[in-house]
């Protein structure tokens, strides 16, 4: 049987080639996992997993035997826990002789033993329905829908404008200061003062300005930069190095004040029942919705390849909280990712539903903005 992240692969690209730019890297680390363990051990681990998920309490083997199917003594599922254990998928809290999944185990849980019904999520969709209104409209619309079915947080990346740019302009401050000026074909106009190795007087920096504006308006800065990688040899190295400056500082800064992320149900943090013993974690997610920085950054990175992706615990490197779990997935206008949607909740949160609600939204968001 598939997994739940291998249906979704599938539903979205139709070769090979296609399946690997799903990024499943930390699908395919699981499978060294996975291949250490038999089959009754892996029922005993998705068990367990599934128990904790629903109880939120340690599971011991005389659950496990109850509730697993199979005929097994409590002796010999001891055994298999022990196994489960010195792997490092599952431990024991000390106040209780029970178990609960690690951070590795929820690893290998949710890379290879979740499940979907591919005809459930074409079903659910048409109930969910995003009106192709203005971008942001959809946006804020998406996250609190996000928020209401996950009932933890929803967050989506507002998406990226293209970098394109109408006009540039050099204005000379000071000896080697110069503020590039910038303008969008929206009209957007952006600002960056560029600290150079050479004095450069107006008249050169009119005809660098003159030269992009005549060569390579209307085109993206990455294109830009690209195209006058390969002409460097017939400009003048100086022109050619100011130029360059130029459109680097100009990228960032359009992208700097295009990206944003909106947050809906924050609150619903405050009844997840795991932090009601660490308010410490529950202050470090605030602080991670507050200042956003970091959450911009890895929805970034979710946006690098297709797919449902699942950060669990701070195996990120990027959520600086233990007990978060993220799960994301890039949205698209007319094909070309421009923004990444996805739920932040609990380390013990149901994976599978919000993997399908996450896939769903990202494929809603897509179509109601690809219809403008």
């Amino acid at each position: 049987m598939r997994s739940l992240l291998q249906v979704i692969a599938l539903q979205e690209f139709s070769n090979q080639s296609d399946m690997v730019k799903l990024g499943l890297h930390t699908y395919i680390r699981s499978l060294k996992c996975d291949a250490m363990l038999d089959d009754r051990a892996k029922l005993l681990l998705k068990t367990l997993v599934d128990r904790y998920i629903a109880d939120g309490q340690p599971v011991g083997s005389r659950t496990l035997s109850q509730t697993a199917g199979l005929e097994l003594s409590p002796a010999t599922i001891r055994n298999v826990m022990a196994d489960l254990e010195n792997l490092g998928l599952i431990a024991s809290p000390h106040t209780s002789a029970g178990r609960i999944p690690t951070a590795r185990g929820y690893r290998l849980f949710v890379d290879t033993m979740l499940t979907a019904d591919p005809a459930h999520l074409s079903v659910s969709m048409p109930t969910l329905a995003l009106p192709p209104e203005q971008p942001q409209k959809v946006i804020a619309n998406a996250a609190n829908m996000l928020s209401s079915l996950s009932q933890f947080v929803g967050v989506v990346m507002s998406p990226r404008r293209g970098s394109v740019f109408r006009h540039i302009e050099f204005l000379r401050l000071s000896e080697k200061r110069v503020l590039v000026i910038i303008v969008s074909p929206e009209g957007d106009v952006q600002n960056r003062v560029l600290f150079t190795e050479t004095d450069f007087d107006q008249s050169q920096l009119v005809e660098a300005a003159n030269y992009l504006n005549a060569h390579y308006s209307g085109l993206a800065l990455e294109q830009v930069s690209v195209r006058l990688k390969d002409e460097v040899e017939s400009l003048r190295s100086e022109i050619a190095a100011l130029m360059q400056a130029a459109i680097a500082a100009s990228t960032e800064a359009m992208h700097e004040h295009e990206q944003d992320v909106v947050i809906a149900g924050e609150r619903n943090l405050l009844s997840v029942s795991d932090f009601s013993t660490d308010m410490s974690q529950l202050r470090r997610a605030f602080d991670l919705f507050e200042q956003k920085t970091t959450l911009m950054r890895l929805l970034d990175e979710s946006s690098q390849a297709a797919g449902v992706h699942i950060y669990i615990g701070g195996e990120s490197q990027v959520v600086p909280v233990e007990e978060l779990s993220v799960v994301s997935a890039p949205y698209s206008v007319d094909g070309t990712v421009v923004g990444t949607l996805g739920v932040i909740g609990p380390v013990r949160m149901p994976y599978q539903r919000m993997v399908e609600i996450v896939d769903i939204t990202s494929r809603l968001v897509s179509n109601a903005l690809s219809q403008r």
